[in-house]
């Protein structure tokens, strides 16, 4: 299995920027995908954004031409750099490891908030 850490949530206004960092340990060669899901309060986790180990991306359309994903899946760090940030962009964040050897399975790090308020 693999383990996940995040950094680099905190508290920023509307229109502000902020950068999350996610790195695994464990068996990062059995990584297959890398993501972010959010989760606000009283909603489903939701995916944000995921990059496969071949570079293919995936946004959520209420994010897309604001948040860019990054890394290297091969290494397990993942990174999403939020741009224009919105109070709705308010949530949890949690990195996402997918696995699909010896068992299709998920990996979760502890989640960072992200505040967006004036």
């Amino acid at each position: 299995q693999v383990q996940l850490v995040e950094s680099g949530g905190g508290l920023v206004q509307p229109g502000g920027s902020l950068r999350l960092s996610c790195t695994a340990s464990g068996s990062i060669f059995r990584i297959v995908v890398m993501g972010w899901y959010r989760q606000a309060p009283g909603k489903q986790r939701e995916l944000v954004a995921a990059r496969t180990n071949d570079g293919t991306v995936n946004y959520a359309d209420s994010v897309k031409g604001r948040f860019t994903i990054s890394g290297d899946n091969t290494k397990g760090t993942v990174y999403l750099q939020m741009n224009s940030l919105k109070p709705d962009d308010t949530a949890i964040y949690y990195c996402n490891a997918r696995q699909l050897v010896p068992r299709d399975l998920y990996s979760w790090g502890q989640g960072t908030q992200v505040t967006v308020s004036s």
